[in-house]
């Protein structure tokens, strides 16, 4: 896979997944904007509570690994990343690090 078509596909589905997560979990919260309740949701049935472990359990991966890499590498702007796989995902934050990372090792 050359470079371009990575981060085609990383952009590509780091913009589907905010799609869906606009289309499907901003109406609710809207309606009703209680954050701890709408995170509880997440933890509804045992399917669910699996999925949102998974989740969880990636987004505390991907921040270790910016954190080591913060010191290890010297790749600046991860926090950034951090954040964003709290809000709005995971995947939003994977990405844009993936992006953020390559351009500075490039760099170099």
């Amino acid at each position: 896979m050359t470079e371009t078509i990575f981060k085609i596909v990383i952009i590509g589905a780091a913009a589907a997944f905010l799609l869906v997560f606009g289309a499907v979990v901003l109406p609710p919260l809207i309606a009703d904007p209680d954050v701890p309740a709408a995170f509880a949701a997440s933890f509804v049935n045992p399917y669910a509570s699996g999925y949102s472990a998974d989740v969880l359990a990636c987004w505390l991966i991907l921040a270790a690994w910016i954190l080591h890499e913060r010191h290890s590498r010297g790749i600046r702007h991860g926090w950034l990343c951090i954040l964003l796989g709290l809000i709005p995902g995971v995947a939003v934050g994977f990405a844009l690090y993936l992006l953020i990372r390559m351009r500075q090792l490039q760099q170099r």
